[in-house]
């Protein structure tokens, strides 16, 4: 008789380990949401995605044909952390038609996204506190609890965070810093009026607490009607850093933003955005600054803000009459975002499943709470899709709503 080989061990896949602050985190809404968009099969209103259809894309091209014919060789190579200086020169233009600027103040990031975790780097200990509105970006939450910040959320109304309990919250908590976007805010859609401004405002410089103020959305106006900054207010511009992003208004796959900041914290902001990334791309940000300099962004954004208007007017009109009584539902002046907060006995995520079986879906927002989550919330974006498109998901997704609310 032959002896037979002796078996091999069995092997358990290599596993690495992960950090303390990545455990429980192999998915994450935010990675959801772009494999619920891929789904054919499925209208998603769960990401703020852009509708491809309405990108510039002959200006855009002709400004990528520009650089590399004209600038080629140095758009191609290595750049410095700052950013490129023409489109700092071109990022400061714009920002001074509210808050003057100049392009030394300017920091370049690889969107709005990198903006935070180069805050986050630049600015958070492990244990430090972040006051964020309830609720808030989540992306955001998920920057700050990376580097051990613990977020607290600070009560919000119709208009934006409430002073007085954002006043509050820094007495007890003492924060190292304040998070807030106030111009059609991501998740609800909000925006904070001028009077709530200034009301947040004077409790930041009374308590001296630094604010970081996120802007990505604020030219998506639809009454044509846009909201200066908090850092423009007087005595805001030295202790607030702001964030813009050209992925709403140019296109999400130029992956371009800046940070506008004032004195000692521009030069850590540079040494935080080398550590992460060295710089961002080149050609990217030239193209950019080309783009500003040469083509009608403030038309394009108004054409492309008419649509989304209809589509609000869409989801809007076809969601009311679907709720549930009692439902509270946000009708934003801008942005990306419709906010429902179905009220009690509605748990969105245990929807959800069966709102994708229908074949629509939305995102839970129990996400978007740094604490005590109401999970009867969802945020649904209007801008991807069709009025006709959107009026047929809403329909399928009232059915869903109407089963839960019999159970």
């Amino acid at each position: 008789m032959t002896a037979s080989a002796p078996s091999e061990p069995t092997r358990q896949p290599f596993r690495f380990p992960v950090a303390a602050r990545y455990a429980g985190m192999e998915s994450s809404p935010l990675k959801d949401i772009f494999s619920l968009a891929a789904r054919e099969d499925v209208v998603s209103f769960a990401g703020g995605i852009p509708d491809p259809t309405l990108f510039a894309l002959e200006d855009v091209a002709a400004c990528y044909r520009w650089v590399l014919e004209n600038q080629g060789h140095r758009a191609l190579q290595y750049g410095v952390s700052e950013g490129e200086l023409e489109l700092r020169e071109q990022a400061s233009r714009r920002l001074s038609q509210e808050l003057p600027t100049d392009a030394s103040q300017i920091r370049v990031t690889s969107g709005s996204q990198e903006g935070l975790f180069v805050v986050a780097q630049a600015l958070l200990e492990p244990g430090d506190v972040v006051l964020v509105e309830s609720p808030t970006y989540l992306a955001a939450v998920q920057a700050f609890s990376v580097h051990g910040a613990r977020m607290i959320g600070v009560e919000t109304d119709d208009d934006g965070v409430v002073p007085e309990a954002l006043a509050e919250a820094i007495r007890t908590h003492h924060p190292r810093m304040v998070y807030l976007i106030p111009s059609f805010q991501n998740p609800t859609g909000r925006t904070m009026p001028v009077a709530r401004r200034q009301a947040v405002a004077e409790v930041l410089q009374r308590t001296d607490v630094p604010l970081i103020e996120d802007d990505p959305y604020g030219a998506l106006s639809f009454t044509g009607s846009t909201w200066a900054p908090i850092a423009s207010l007087p005595g805001m511009s030295g202790r607030t850093i702001l964030l813009n992003s050209m992925s709403k208004l140019m296109s999400p796959g130029v992956r371009i933003g800046w940070m506008r900041a004032e004195g000692p914290i521009l030069d850590t902001l540079a040494v935080a955005k080398a550590a992460i990334s060295m710089q961002s791309s080149v050609v990217d940000q030239l193209t950019v600054a080309r783009y500003l300099e040469t083509a009608d962004l403030d038309g394009h954004v108004a054409r492309v803000s008419a649509v989304y208007r209809e589509r609000r007017d869409a989801m809007a009109r076809a969601i009311t009459p679907v709720l549930p009584e009692g439902a509270h539902l946000t009708r934003p002046d801008g942005g990306m975002f419709l906010w429902a907060a179905l009220g009690e006995g509605y748990d969105a995520q245990v929807m959800l499943a069966e709102a994708v079986e229908a074949g629509v879906a939305y995102l839970p927002g129990w996400s978007f709470f740094a604490d005590d989550p109401d999970r009867s919330t969802m945020r649904l974006s209007f801008v991807t899709h069709s009025p006709a498109v959107i009026e047929d998901a809403i329909g399928r997704l009232g059915e869903v709503i109407a089963r839960h609310g019999r159970r």
